[in-house]
């Protein structure tokens, strides 16, 4: 019976480290239990992590001057003046004929060209001076900390536990696997003190 103790060893500490993992996430909701109040640490302060994890995002993670640099970069403008190439492309072959024939009767391939030239000259000087305002704009009307907050305060206790769960699944199973491995160990040294004692 004796040599048994490393076995009920690992298996208290498997089942103590299984039950600390549960209890970071229930009871869900307060239980009075003698003097003493217990919830699951993650439903208990789900507020105060919603708030911490706001700022981190948008100190840290998501910044408007990396929408900015992306936004002025020069793949970002180079994008832009592709799609205004093909918009005056169109407006001038297509529906310039449509919305005012006259006029189009008196423009040559030249004019063309000529009108296409100085509308993009025109757009490049302002295009910095637009993408600034708009990036400024969104600084100004999109409040990333209050977002994430209300995003994590709002999720149920389910999907908080499922969200953390999928996360970190694998470290959750190794702290299991540590506390059967780590009781197997001080059984085997309790049997040892007791067969030399």
């Amino acid at each position: 019976m004796e040599y048994s103790l490393p076995f009920i060893a690992a298996l208290i500490g498997w089942l103590t480290n299984y039950l600390a993992i549960k209890m970071l996430f229930h009871p869900r909701k307060s239980i009075r239990l003698l003097f003493i109040d217990i919830q699951g640490i993650f439903p208990k302060r789900q507020k105060v992590l919603a708030e911490r994890l706001g700022k981190i995002v948008a100190n840290e993670l998501f910044s408007f001057r990396d929408i900015k640099d992306r936004f002025t970069s020069t793949s970002t403008a180079f994008e832009i003046n592709k799609v205004l190439d093909e918009k005056l492309e169109d407006f001038l072959d297509s529906k310039l004929k449509t919305m005012m024939p006259m006029l189009s009767m008196f423009i040559n391939t030249e004019t063309k060209a000529r009108i296409k030239d100085t509308l993009h000259q025109e757009f490049q000087n302002i295009l910095p001076d637009i993408l600034n305002k708009y990036s400024e704009k969104l600084e100004r009307e999109i409040d990333i900390h209050q977002i994430v907050f209300e995003k994590v305060s709002a999720f149920s206790s389910d999907k908080f536990e499922e969200i953390l769960t999928s996360i970190m699944q694998k470290e959750f199973k190794m702290i299991e696997v540590i506390g059967g491995v780590l009781g197997f160990f001080i059984g085997l040294i309790q049997l040892l003190i007791a067969r030399l004692g």
